[in-house]
């Protein structure tokens, strides 16, 4: 199974870019929806993350407490770490069994969405990585139309503590631009069809 990464700062449009290559077939792999139903489910996640950051990690009902969670580890570099040091395995086993079901049904090749991809070191599990890019002001004015509560030093500050654009396009193997200026789809497509040639088996086999 040839495992692709997608990956793209806050704002560049890689759920955008994902939801395309979704309608011409190819699973994916949502890593934040996954994270919250791992954190959520997993027995042994959550009695760590409980004794790690306490009571409120969890609502009364059992759910994820993402706001405190989310107060408790952002402006310290110490917790964040404890924190995914903590998910990424579980997250990663998780991955693993997911991609091996979609092997067996047939998929030519899967996606994982994920915006830290290389920063969480997930990038050495996958075979290939895709990295969405737009201008910077462009994926600024994105998240505050799409985020209302969030204000410009709110977004800056989360452009911040990831990769920078350039290093993050130099590092992937392919770079879809999202810039309102090229479109997307012509892009997709030329990417899906080199993509299924890797998980192509070869003449004679």
């Amino acid at each position: 199974m040839v495992r692709i990464g997608i990956t793209g700062g806050i704002g560049s449009g890689k759920s955008v870019v994902s939801r395309v290559f979704g309608l011409l077939g190819i699973p994916l792999y949502d890593s934040d929806q996954r994270a919250r139903w791992v954190m959520e489910h997993d027995a042994l996640l959550r009695e760590q993350l409980l004794s790690t950051f306490g009571p409120d990690t969890y609502t009364a009902a059992g759910q994820l407490n993402r706001p405190a969670l989310a107060r408790t580890v952002f402006a310290d570099p110490a917790q964040l770490a404890r924190l995914n040091a903590l998910v990424h395995p579980r997250v990663g086993e998780d991955f693993t069994r997911w991609a091996a079901a979609q092997q067996a049904a047939g998929a030519p090749y899967v996606l994982k969405e994920a915006a830290l991809l290389f920063e969480s070191g997930a990038y050495k599990t996958l075979d290939r990585i895709i990295t969405v890019a737009a201008p910077l002001a462009v994926r600024e004015a994105r998240v505050l139309r799409r985020d209302p509560h969030r204000t410009a030093a709110d977004v800056q500050a989360i452009i911040g503590k990831q990769l920078g654009e350039a290093e993050r396009q130099q590092r992937a193997d392919y770079v879809v631009h999202n810039d309102d200026v090229q479109l997307v789809l012509p892009q997709v497509l030329a990417l899906d069809a080199q993509l299924r040639a890797l998980g192509a088996p070869a003449a004679g086999q």
